[in-house]
This record gives structure tokens, C-alpha cells and sequence, in this order.
């Protein structure tokens, strides 16, 4: 028997697409509104969560809600409602020799689903993004974030009510495994899964979908200092990649040196010792950190191609940029990496070579965010190449059709 949540979501997404933007503009406006009002509940049952995490795990900062951080996602979903609608667009257009006029136009997908991990915040941006997009979407949360995302929906469907709008339009489903797996086989029901979290979750997802699936969220994460890097650039960028939020899947996880800049490695890396990161170094590495760096191992095959999620990272040495470029096309997952170098040819030959969906020069991986590239917020990180790439935000979440007008003509 199919779960009666897909049915009603899918119903309610036929609904969305005769609601107007303005309309999606009002509501999203009254979410933000009671996102602020409704704080101390939210972060009642935030707490309830986060009492069950230690405080030293490094998801305990994902999972963590507090009022600066509900202002900051009041902000981003009104940014979000002020957008233009990705909604309705004419993509092509084009009168074939025949007369017929062809237009392809932007759509909804219809039913999203979305499966996370401990990062409440999500369900935030996944309805605004969504109900902006004229998209329904199924949320399955992880078992850590339950009592936040019951609450964060709870509150969602709230204003939906109030506003008219049929509040099915967001769906919670439990924080199980036998959950997960109806939503990966809701075939005819949801049309695009989109599994944000680590490497475990998204190989299960990808394995295991029957529904249509966009990967995203697993970052292994390189920095290359370039025989050319400038030292003061390079401790902050270094330091902002690394320590800004470990927990994130754009964080450094492996600083790549020239062979020839290796003394300048104890500079680069002081920013790091006042945050205690561990660095795993390769043997030239850790030759020149041992007597000055305290908190340093030996690299063994396992530091390199690690997604940390943590105060660690990893230290590669190499003689040329050919071989950084081998290291993260064997090491990377294809997310964001990055160069610092003063020299504009090793740069552009580095963006052209590197295949991952975000390649920076002279700027930390930190940037990879869908706010930050000014779309409001995003879904995800996308690694993947067939369909959208790096942050999924409002038109990302649309497909097309064609449409196609005539006066009569039959074909021969």
C-alpha cells in the first residue's frame, strides 16, 4: 500500500503550480516571520536534540540551532521569496520552415525528495527553495535533527494553514531506515531525490534509488599552494578553508605544497595550531613540522581521499603542478578546489584541468554555498556532470517541456 504521504504530496504539488509568485512571496514572507516568533519553541526542541550529541563531535555544530542562526535562515528565505521566479521562462524559441512555433519553457519537477543528516537548517531551505520553484517536498531528516525537523515542519504547516495554502506542500516522513527506503521506491510518485550528506549516504542512496537521483554534499576538499603562492594569502585562506566550520562539506581537508615552498610550511600552518587542528603529514611534511607544529602525525593511506568533518587535515608534498593536479584527480570527489598562486598561467591552466563542479583561485572552498553565490540558499552541492553542478538553488530545481503551436499542418 503506498504511503498516504507521497499521495498527498502529490497532490499538492498539481495545486502549487496555479499558485501565483507573489502569493509564494506572501508565504515565505510569513514563514520568515514566525521563524522569529516561534524561536523559543524551535530552539526547545533543538536543545531536546542536541542533549543527546557530546558536545566535542564535530556534528554537534551542524545540528546546533541558536537565535542568530534562525535570523540568519529568516534572512535567507526572505532573500529567497525577493528572487525572480525560475518558473515560466522561455529557455528556447525558435518557427520551424513548416510554421510550427516552438517555445521550451521552465518548469516544476513536481515532488522532491530530499534525504539529510543531522543539519535541521535544511529543512528550512529545502521548502523555501522548493515552494518557490512551485515544488512539493518530502524532508527525511536524520534520527539526530527529530525533534528539530518535527518542530521546524509543525511550524511550516502552521502558516501554509493559515495562508490557504494546502500545507502538504511539505512532508516529514520518520527518521528511519524503512522510511528511506519508501521514498528511494515511491516511483510515480516522487520525481527527483537528492540525498545531502556524506559518502556512505550517498552511495546507499544512489544504489538503492528506483526514482531519479541528483548527487550532492560529499566533499573531499583540496588546496594547492603553488611554488608562486603568497605566504599571508595563504595562511588565510588555508585557515578559512580549514577552521571557519569543520563540520562542512566544503572544508579543506588536504593542503597540497610545491616541494620548493615547503619551508614556508610552519607560516602557513600557525593559524591551524591556535584551533588545534591534527595535521597528517606525508614524510618531507612532517620532517619540516616536528619540532614547531604540536599537533602532527605521520600521513598513512587513509589521510589522503578522507572527507575529515573535523579540526584535521592532511599535508601532500609535490614538485610540480602536474602532480598536484594527479592528486586530486585520484583524492577529490569532484566538490571545490582551489589554487593560491600569484602566476595567471599556472592558475588558468589549474581551473581548466581540475574537474570538480567549483575550482577557486586565490579564495577558500568556503565559498562553495548557494547564498554566497547569491542564489538565496541552496539544496546542495551537486558533483555530478549529467544535470545541474555545484549549488542547487531555485533554477536548478526546475526541468522544462516544449511547447509547440500550430495552424494545421500535418506532417508528411
Amino acid at each position: 500500500m503506498t504511503n498516504p504521504i507521497f499521495q498527498q504530496a502529490k497532490e499538492a504539488s498539481k495545486k502549487l503550480l496555479s499558485l501565483s509568485d507573489s502569493r509564494r512571496y506572501e508565504v515565505l514572507f510569513e514563514v520568515a516571520d514566525a521563524i522569529i516568533y516561534n524561536k523559543v519553541e524551535l530552539l526547545e526542541a533543538n536543545a531536546r536534540d542536541l542533549a543527546r550529541m557530546q558536545p566535542d563531535n564535530p556534528l554537534y555544530d551542524r545540528l546546533q540551532l541558536n537565535e542568530a542562526r534562525l535570523e540568519g535562515i529568516a534572512a535567507d528565505m526572505r532573500h529567497v521569496a525577493k528572487l525572480p521566479s525560475p518558473l515560466g521562462r522561455t529557455l528556447l524559441e525558435r518557427t520551424l520552415d513548416n510554421g510550427l512555433s516552438l517555445r521550451r519553457v521552465s518548469v516544476p519537477f513536481g515532488v522532491i525528495g530530499v534525504i539529510y543528516e543531522a543539519r535541521p537548517n535544511v529543512s528550512f531551505d529545502v521548502f523555501a527553495l522548493c515552494f518557490k520553484s512551485g515544488n512539493a517536498c518530502i524532508l527525511k531528516g536524520g534520527s539526530d535533527a527529530e525533534n528539530s525537523n518535527r518542530a521546524i515542519v509543525q511550524l511550516i504547516q502552521r502558516v501554509l494553514q493559515k495562508m490557504g495554502v494546502n500545507e502538504h506542500v511539505v512532508q516529514l516522513l520518520p527518521a528511519t531506515h524503512e522510511a528511506t527506503a519508501e521514498l528511494l521506491g515511491a516511483v510515480g510518485y516522487v520525481d527527483l531525490c537528492i540525498p545531502r550528506g556524506g559518502k556512505r549516504l550517498i552511495e546507499f542512496v544512489r544504489d538503492n534509488a528506483r526514482v531519479p537521483v541528483i548527487e550532492t554534499g560529499a566533499g573531499v576538499v583540496n588546496t594547492y599552494f603553488d611554488v608562486d603562492g603568497n605566504i599571508e594569502m595563504g595562511r588565510a585562506i588555508i585557515a578559512n578553508a580549514k577552521t571557519r566550520r569543520v563540520s562542512v562539506c566544503n572544508a579543506l581537508d588536504c593542503l597540497i605544497i610545491h616541494r620548493e615552498r615547503i619551508w614556508a610550511l610552519a607560516e602557513l600552518c600557525e593559524p591551524l595550531a591556535e584551533k588545534h587542528v591534527v595535521i597528517y603529514a606525508d614524510d618531507e611534511a612532517y620532517n619540516t613540522l616536528h619540532h614547531i607544529y604540536p599537533y602532527l602525525e605521520h600521513a598513512t593511506d587513509n589521510s589522503f581521499g578522507t572527507e575529515f568533518m573535523d579540526y584535521k587535515m592532511a599535508i601532500k608534498t609535490v614538485g610540480s603542478l602536474d602532480e598536484a593536479l594527479a592528486h586530486i584527480a585520484r583524492y577529490g570527489s569532484g566538490h571545490s578546489e582551489c589554487i593560491i598562486t600569484r602566476n595567471r598561467a599556472t592558475a588558468m591552466q589549474f581551473q581548466e584541468q581540475v574537474d570538480a563542479a567549483c575550482v577557486y583561485w586565490n579564495a577558500p572552498t568556503s565559498f562553495t554555498d548557494g547564498a554566497q553565490f547569491g542564489m538565496g540558499a541552496e539544496i546542495g552541492i551537486s558533483t555530478q556532470k549529467l544535470g545541474p553542478r555545484g549549488p542547487m538553488a531555485l533554477e536548478e530545481l526546475t526541468t522544462y517541456k516544449w511547447l509547440i503551436e500550430g495552424k494545421g499542418q500535418i506532417r508528411e
